[in-house]
């Protein structure tokens, strides 16, 4: 084996939790390597991926590689071996800069509530963190990936300070649905992006491709690529094509390096102060347990049993419609607006609270795209100009709100190292086990009836309701934060309970879901671990504070 590779801090994953924490860290005079599992994406060249591909999954701009393999929507039993009597339908992407290539860009906050599901309404479990505590990281996350909103908007989360730039616009569509919503007194808000609405941090305004998910193809939208550029302007190594599957721990409990594999199949070291593994909710628990000896026959940082459990989601109820009138979708972000009224509030006792994303994109998530539209009416021998006055009569009119429904903890949700199961450089696939329980479903039954009430309103017909729900790709839980080690993984600080010098970053430490997308609060909790770690090091002496 080759000489170790060695840093201040070896981070693993350069997603937006990693690579802000990469770059906060190279900033006060850290050495930082990030390893990345999967190769490097060129914009131009996965933009091509997608407009050839038949199917315009979120994986289509990222061709699956034999040496890190991903999750697919297509077939989620093709990476995921699933074991439950529900799919795990969520992805993510295994390249650099992580799922931020295929994310919507919606950066909502969690609600102050969203902190204390246990004291307020004796569910779920308390996080270790106040929403106070978190405030400022929130502002320091919304400055650093660029989010527009508007600061006038009260959306429930108290702010210290505005966005760094003003909000999109509500579309037409927005202000169609807006008008039925307040005569059953209820409210549509511009949904807080971190999407650019003017020129910012060199980056252009979005011009409203649509095609937000799988891939911006002008990086109007953020994505973690962003601070790959940064970091490594400062110094920061960042290697791709690197799979660790080996956390090594030492006599005194210390994380003493990682161990990865090359696409080959040949094996290096890496050596560090600090390691943070960042590498998301599914791939991160499967290291800690694959990194299992007689020491530690439960894997690292697992001496609570709680590394792998809690695998949560947002299961989405769609609920989708024909207006009377058109609407003229796609001219705008995929998600633009929403309905913020059901996310908090003495209900949550004995179901979901949702939030309501209002879809500019017609009926192309329930999976009737306009191209599938098209091969409809010429099988029915539609052609020329009136197959244009057909397809434009009936996607103009298209709409569907997407229903994001909080999702319990549950221990029986979980991943596990597949051992018997593994790829193609012998590392095991994740082994799932997965359920949507009745507390979901009563909010999903509730998030149907409201969708209902407001198609009504509208005239709306031709309603439809998924009748499974759908994957949000948010993969939450699997290593959670609390003050008790008994019972969570890591601390507030996202310290490992068991290893002082291991930080588990990523939404696989939020204790519960909430109702908002994740990586805001992902950003939030990366930039505040990063300044621990800042310290960390300066107790050291391996760095100076400023």
């Amino acid at each position: 084996m080759a000489e170790p590779l060695s840093a201040h801090v070896v981070i693993v994953g350069s997603g937006v939790a990693g690579m802000l924490a990469a770059y906060r860290l190279a900033q006060a005079g850290a050495r930082v390597l990030v390893l990345e599992a999967g190769p490097p994406v060129v914009r131009s060249e996965a933009l091509a991926s997608y407009r050839n591909a038949v199917a315009k999954t979120p994986d289509a701009p990222y061709p699956d590689t034999a040496y890190a393999p991903r999750p697919s929507v297509l077939d989620p039993q093709g990476y995921y071996i699933q074991e439950g009597p529900d799919l795990f339908k969520s992805t993510y992407v295994r390249r650099v800069g992580g799922t931020t290539w295929h994310w919507l860009g919606t950066s909502l906050r969690h609600l102050p509530n969203d902190f204390r599901l246990r004291s307020l309404y004796n569910v779920a479990e308390d996080w270790p963190i106040s929403y106070d505590e978190l405030e400022t990281w929130y502002l320091a996350a919304e400055q650093e990936l660029g989010v527009a909103g508007d600061s006038t908007q009260d959306l429930g989360s108290p702010r210290s300070g505005s966005f760094p730039m003003k909000g999109l616009p509500l579309t037409y569509l927005d202000k169609q649905v807006a008008l039925a919503a307040n005569k059953l007194g209820l409210a549509v808000h511009a949904t807080p992006q971190a999407r650019n609405s003017q020129t910012y941090d060199g980056r252009p305004p979005c011009c409203g491709n649509g095609t937000c998910v799988p891939i911006c193809p002008i990086a109007a939208k953020y994505d973690a690529m962003v601070h790959v550029r940064k970091s490594q302007a400062l110094g920061v190594q960042v290697i791709d094509q690197a799979v660790v599957h080996q956390i090594e721990v030492d006599s005194q409990g210390r994380v003493s390096g990682l161990r990865f594999k090359r696409p080959n199949g040949d094996e290096q070291r890496a050596i560090a102060h600090i390691y943070v593994i960042a590498a998301h909710a599914i791939e991160t628990p499967k290291i800690l347990l694959m990194s299992r000896t007689d020491a530690l026959p439960n894997g690292v940082a697992n001496s609570s049993d709680q590394v792998g459990r809690n695998l949560m989601d947002h299961p989405v109820q769609l609920s989708w419609a024909l207006a009377k009138n058109p609407l003229y979708p796609y001219r705008s972000p995929l998600e633009n607006a929403g309905i913020e009224n059901f996310r908090d509030g003495e209900f949550r006792r004995e179901r979901s609270a949702f939030r309501m994303a209002i879809g500019e994109d017609g009926w192309s998530f329930p999976g009737s795209p306009p191209t599938a539209v098209a091969s409809e009416l010429i099988a029915q021998g539609v052609r020329g100009k009136a197959l244009v006055e057909q397809m434009n009569a009936r996607v103009s009119r298209q709409f569907r709100f997407a229903n994001l429904i909080e999702q319990m903890p549950n221990p029986e949700n979980r991943i596990v190292p597949a051992f018997d199961q593994v790829d193609a450089i012998g590392i095991p696939r994740p082994r799932l086990y997965y359920q949507v329980g009745e507390f979901e479903r009563r909010g999903m039954a509730e998030a149907r009836r409201i969708s209902n009430q407001i198609f009504e309103t509208m005239g709306a017909y031709q309603i439809e309701h998924g009748e499974d729900f759908e994957g949000a790709g948010h993969v939450i839980g699997t290593y959670r934060m609390g003050a008790d080690p008994r019972r969570s993984v890591v601390d507030a600080d996202q310290r490992a309970h068991d290893h002082p010098n291991l930080f588990l970053l990523g939404s696989g430490t939020f204790p519960t879901v909430g109702t908002a997308n994740p990586t805001l609060t992902i950003a939030a909790l990366s930039l505040r671990t990063a300044a621990v770690i800042q310290r960390d090091l300066y107790a050291l002496q391996e760095i100076s504070m400023p």
